[in-house]
């Protein structure tokens, strides 16, 4: 028998691909599918920032037409089939490609195509085109985190071959008409279906566990609702689920025990109730299990769970955890990664955590230990991250030595900072921030200690840092800096090393002057975040029109005393807030070009000129838009667009005229739309009554006239709880239909208390958080007193009529709004008596009804509000006996003046003994004598004008603050590869 040698061998495989390379040569790529290529690439740009993932590079610049390179077949991305040379292949996925893509595009002559990946790429916001129903031999499409938007086209279901389908992270792309139920009965050859953030905003249908094949099912955060389908037992050939982020609701089926297969399973953020189903112990391949933020009642199944030795991944936060489970943690002994925030946890449960000797990742953030009850974690000597913010813990930690990322944040420390923390030297992330550690603080310890180090926040404590650094070695790859509330006086000099940042904190400080020049070449192609509010800044070096930073996404500038033209961010930016500063001049043109923009504020400046048309439409993703308190004039932009996602619209206190423009009947999300204290001409706009979330409208002191006609249906402004339509020229009768119909004036549960706010675009990071919160502020008047609400919660509740020409009668139909805490009907023409049934408004912290025509006397059912804080029937022609109830008694005298029939306490004179008598209180001060008085005499009754609902400063106007900085690294939105 014939021996070969092993090169032999080796030999023949090479020749093998060489052979193969040959053919593939030989056979050459079509020239016209050459030719498509090209035309392809000629209509896209590279654009460096189109892309996020570390790996990305250019492929199209490979692909030209000159000889020695005019196969194509050999081009980057690109594969074509052995034997006819036609593309079967296109990957395109994380090169840099940005610009819009429709029908025309030659991509979609090449029908032969197979495999199709143009994922982490940016198509500006442009439809996935219908021309994709040519490529009806594609098994493989992958449309991911490239910025498509609308319709996901019916043409799709025609691709009938598609076993891979994968559109996710396209934030307003929507699948609506085509349904979810219309694809899953098409695509019946599906493995893989990904419409993670795809907005479904639908039921599951049940034909989608008709779907045997299915590998892969991802529903993150698209809005899906209902209950979870009962057969999902039947996908048994699933090894990863997602359906995180969502509103399902129900309990989940116990059947999903049946997918014996699964390694991947979420349901985190759902409204799952009931209790966990024990059958999730069978599903003993799993290797990532979450589960948390739920509603699940009752213990979990831990004997169920302590079943899951595979384990890797485990988090169960949000949930309560009996002492069962913590006794069957001690069996995950793969586990690696493992949460536990929010669970109501205090000492006894780190003894069973002490044995899970392979842990990396320990998340106990947001509990109630306290003291040094978690002695056992010391023997977690492979830790990489540990996370105890939001507890009240001393923890000695010396011993971790692998520590990588340590979260410490708000847990009440106080003193230096522990000395054991500079004995981690393997650090890379740092976070002590919000806690009351004091005194000097030299940079250098953790330059000398943690050579590694790339997080590093010590915000918002009591501390003086030190930033010259005084040693040979700098601080190397940092890339998140949080130095707010740090009592700097100036940018720190070792910023000036830094390439790197993604982002940098420095607010709250007392940075004053202008802004130096090597400071605005700081990280300008890296920068994601940078928050520079509450400091003394003058101006830019150069007085900069357009901003440096190419990539920033937020940038806070508020609360300083900049000078001169507004500057311009990136196109990049996503936040742009620079309130309350000394700003002049018009809003520049290129403002139009930011249309990835979220949250626009420039209020409080001294900003002139006419609004630009574009602010109605050059972002869909435009959700806040604040320019009050400048000097716009003009009229409104006109055309407001369908799909807008603008939230909240306060242009209040300008001088703007006009008419309030009908396209903004298209901002179906519009929350909040302050018009007030501008020179507006127009009627009641009842067609706004339209908009299904409008909770807040404000269009007090402008030019607004004539009758407010009675709602044709009674489903008009179905959310309206706040309204102010004071100081203007308003004619006839009360609106009594409305007032039967403002639902959400009528609730009085208290315990449903949330507040009206929006999320600056969530960005989650490897290991970090960060997460920009809007809260809605609001100023209304009351007797010549601004009372300021930083934070609006669903319980302030007003209806502000006064200063306007109503007739006629207070219509009993108010009473039905027993959710309403101010009433002010002041300076009308109101005539007859005041309605006994006011007395149902329980809530009722505020009524003025003063300078009306009213008559007869003043209800003694009035008495019984003991939540009642501002009483004014001031100058009307009132009689009788002025109720006597516990709030009657602290009114002041000026709430009654101008009623020569009234008698009785706080009043001199005295009721006749044929009127009702009783035993007299004597006077009180008025509540408004001293400063804060009116506020204890609201918690002593109820509630006054909402303070409990968040904090109210009879101030001076301040603007809503963003809680920012839970460490960044890399954005999330479209960080992740297409293929996770």
């Amino acid at each position: 028998m014939t021996r070969f040698s092993p090169c032999f061998f080796t030999f023949i495989q090479i020749f093998l691909v060489l052979l193969s390379l040959f053919h593939l040569t030989l056979a050459g790529c079509h020239d016209n599918e050459r030719y498509v290529l090209l035309q392809f690439k000629q209509s896209l740009v590279i654009n460096h920032s189109a892309s996020d993932d570390p790996s990305a590079y250019p492929k199209v610049a490979s692909w030209n037409s000159d000889k020695k390179n005019s196969n194509c077949c050999l081009w980057d991305g690109i594969k074509c089939h052995e034997d006819t040379g036609l593309i079967i292949k296109l990957d395109l996925s994380s090169s840099f490609l940005y610009g819009s893509i429709n029908s025309s595009s030659s991509l979609f002559h090449l029908v032969h195509l197979q495999w199709l990946s143009l994922a982490d790429n940016d198509f500006n916001s442009s439809s996935i085109p219908s021309g994709i129903m040519n490529l009806t031999s594609l098994s493989y499409l992958n449309l991911s985190y490239s910025v498509f938007s609308g319709q996901i086209p019916s043409e799709i279901l025609q691709l009938s071959q598609l076993v891979s389908l994968d559109v996710s992270r396209n934030h307003y792309l929507e699948l609506q008409n085509p349904s979810l139920k219309t694809l899953v009965g098409k695509l019946l050859n599906l493995k893989v279906l990904d419409l993670s953030e795809v907005n479904i905003s639908s039921s599951i249908p049940p034909a989608l566990t008709n779907l045997s094949s299915l590998n892969l099912l991802s529903f993150s955060g698209c809005g899906l609702q209902g209950t979870f389908p009962s057969s999902i037992g039947n996908l048994i050939n699933l090894l990863h689920l997602d359906i995180s982020y969502n509103n399902l609701k129900g309990t989940l089926s116990s059947s999903i025990g049946n997918l014996t297969e699964l390694l991947h399973l979420d349901i985190s953020y759902n409204n799952f109730k009931g209790t966990l189903s024990s059958s999730i112990g069978n599903l003993t391949k799993l290797l990532h299990l979450d589960i948390s933020y739920n509603n699940f009642k009752g213990e979990l199944p831990s004997t169920s769970i302590g079943n899951l030795r595979s384990l890797s991944y485990l988090d169960l936060s949000g949930l309560k955890i009996s002492s069962s489970i913590r006794l069957a943690l001690t069996n995950l002994s793969s586990l690696t990664f493992l949460s536990l925030s929010e669970c109501g946890l205090q000492g006894t449960l780190c003894s069973s955590i002490g044995k899970l000797n392979k842990l990396l990742h320990l998340d106990l953030s947001s509990n109630s230990f306290k003291g040094e009850s978690l002695t056992s974690i010391g023997n977690l000597t492979q830790l990489a991250l540990l996370d105890l913010s939001f507890n009240n813990l001393t923890v000695e930690i010396g011993n971790l030595t692998q520590l990588q990322n340590l979260r410490l944040a708000s847990n009440g420390l106080e003193g230096s900072i522990p000395s054991s923390i500079f004995e981690l030297k393997n650090l890379q992330r740092l976070d002590l921030s919000s806690n009351d550690l004091s005194g000097i603080v030299d940079l250098n310890l953790f330059i000398v200690n943690m050579k590694s180090l790339e997080i590093l926040s010590l915000s918002s404590n009591k501390i003086s840092l030190l930033t010259k650094t005084t040693v040979n070695t700098t601080l190397h790859n940092l890339n998140v800096v949080g130095f707010s509330s740090c009592n700097l006086s100036e940018f720190p000099p070792f910023l000036h090393n830094q390439d790197q940042l993604l982002s940098l904190d420095l607010s709250s400080n007392k940075i004053a002057g202008q802004v130096p020049g090597w400071f605005l070449n700081l990280s300008t192609d890296s920068l994601e975040y940078l928050n520079l509010s509450s400091n003394l800044l003058t101006s830019f070096d150069h007085n900069l029109s357009i901003l440096p930073w190419t990539t920033i996404t937020t940038l806070d500038l508020r609360f300083n005393e900049l000078e001169g033209a507004l500057p311009v961010p990136s196109m990049s930016a996503h936040s742009y807030l620079v309130s309350n500063n000394h700003l002049m001049g018009e809003i520049p043109h290129r403002i139009c070009s930011l249309y990835h923009l979220y949250a626009l504020d420039l209020s409080y400046n001294n900003l002139t000129g006419i609004l630009p048309e574009c602010l109605a439409s050059f972002s869909y993703e435009l959700s806040i838009l604040k320019l009050q308190g400048n000097n716009f004039h003009g009229s409104l932009p006109q055309n407001f667009v369908n799909r807008t996602n603008l939230a909240m619209i306060d242009l209040g206190n300008n001088s703007l005229q006009g008419r309030i423009p009908k396209s903004l009947g298209n901002c179906l999300k519009l929350k909040f739309l302050n018009l007030g204290n501008n020179q507006m001409t127009d009627i009641f706009p009842s067609w706004l009554g339209n908009l299904p979330e409008l909770q807040v409208l404000i269009l007090k002191s402008n030019k607004f006239y004539g009758i407010i006609k009675e709602p044709k249906t009674g489903f008009e402004f179905p959310k309206l709880r706040i309204i102010d339509l004071s100081h203007n020229r308003f004619t006839g009768d009360l609106p009594s239909k409305y007032f039967q119909n403002w639902n959400a004036m009528k609730n009085t549960n208290a315990s449903q208390l949330v507040y009206l706010e929006d999320n600056l675009r969530p960005r989650i990071y490897p290991q970090a958080t960060i997460i920009g919160s809007f809260d809605y502020s609001l100023t209304l008047s009351n007797k010549g007193l601004q009372m300021e609400y930083q934070k609006l919660s669903n319980l302030i509740t007003a209806i502000i009529l006064s200063n306007n020409e109503f007739v006629g009668e207070i219509p009993t139909s108010i009473a039905n709004l027993k959710g309403l805490r101010t009433l002010n009907l002041s300076d009308n023409n109101l005539e007859g008596h005041i309605p006994s049934s006011l007395h149902n408004l329980i809530m009722l912290e505020s009524l003025d009804l003063s300078n009306n025509k009213l008559s007869g006397e003043i209800p003694q059912q009035l008495g019984e509000l003991t939540t009642l804080a501002v009483f004014d029937v001031s100058h009307n022609h009132l009689t009788g006996r002025i109720p006597q109830g516990t709030q009657f008694t602290t009114f002041n005298l000026s709430s009654f003046d101008g009623n020569l029939g009234l008698c009785g306490e706080p009043l001199l004179r005295k009721c006749e003994k044929s009127e009702n008598s009783g035993e007299e209180d004597p006077h009180s001060e008025s509540p408004f004598a001293f400063g804060w008085k009116i506020v204890l005499i609201g918690y002593a009754s109820g509630t006054i004008i909402g303070v409990f609902l968040g904090h109210v400063f009879i101030r001076r106007k301040q603007e809503w603050l963003v809680n920012i900085f839970r460490l960044p690294l890399k954005s999330f939105e479209r960080k992740r590869r297409h293929g996770n």
